[in-house]
């Protein structure tokens, strides 16, 4: 009998194969994209805190930068809670790599879980544009990374991240001859794969980089 241990199985979207199936059939780019990564889908990998922490660790970087500042942070943090990162010294923080702005904003997320000013339980019954302006309330978090948690950890269908350099990088390379889009350029694309733009947003994202988006 073997004793190697079973990979655990992260949950995944239920609407992913339909998704993808109607992507495909209304855009031939989309398409093309889809057909290079058979079966990989948008996995769920943390829970609301540590989504949200990796998100504002996240913001205005790249995806390797990004995963290389939170690897030191979570070995510094030993257990990644609400209650151990609220009572982190900001010296322990700025060492992992964060700018004192994220690692202000990282407390402070901390400090609005640890004191239940933030109730994740409530945002499975709320519609998007809700939770986000929930979300945006609290310090350090915008509209671009309430977005990243709606996709990452709600997994909501149908969110497209206009800010998103990296998706506006991906738009203008496989939709506009490599020639930057604006947001209404980028929003006008993606209403054609309306409902299911963040599985859109997600091969696009993928299309760069050979590590896959993930918060």
């Amino acid at each position: 009998m073997s004793t190697e241990p079973v990979p655990l199985q992260r949950p995944t979207p239920p609407y992913w194969d339909a998704a993808v199936t109607a992507l495909s059939t209304a855009d031939p780019v989309m398409e093309g994209l889809i057909a290079r990564w058979p079966g990989e889908r948008l996995a769920l990998r943390s829970d609301p805190f540590q989504t949200l922490s990796r998100a504002i660790v996240g913001q205005q970087i790249s995806v390797k930068a990004a995963q290389t500042i939170w690897d030191r942070f979570s070995r510094a943090a030993r257990t990644m809670t609400p209650d151990r990162v609220s009572r982190m010294r900001f010296s322990t923080l700025t060492a992992a790599g964060l700018s004192g702005r994220k690692a202000e904003y990282l407390r402070d997320l901390a400090v609005h879980f640890r004191n239940g000013h933030i109730v994740p339980d409530r945002w499975p019954m709320l519609d998007d544009e809700a939770v986000i302006d929930e979300l945006v309330a609290v310090r350090g978090i915008g509209r671009w990374t309430a977005e990243m948690f709606l996709m990452f950890n709600l997994m909501r269908p149908d969110v497209l991240p206009l800010d998103d350099v990296g998706l506006q990088k991906a738009i203008s390379l496989h939709y506009n001859d490599g020639v930057r889009v604006d947001r209404s350029q980028a929003a006008a694309l993606g209403a054609r794969w309306q409902p299911w733009r963040t599985v859109a947003s997600w091969y696009l994202w993928r299309s760069l980089d050979p590590q896959p988006v993930e918060y």
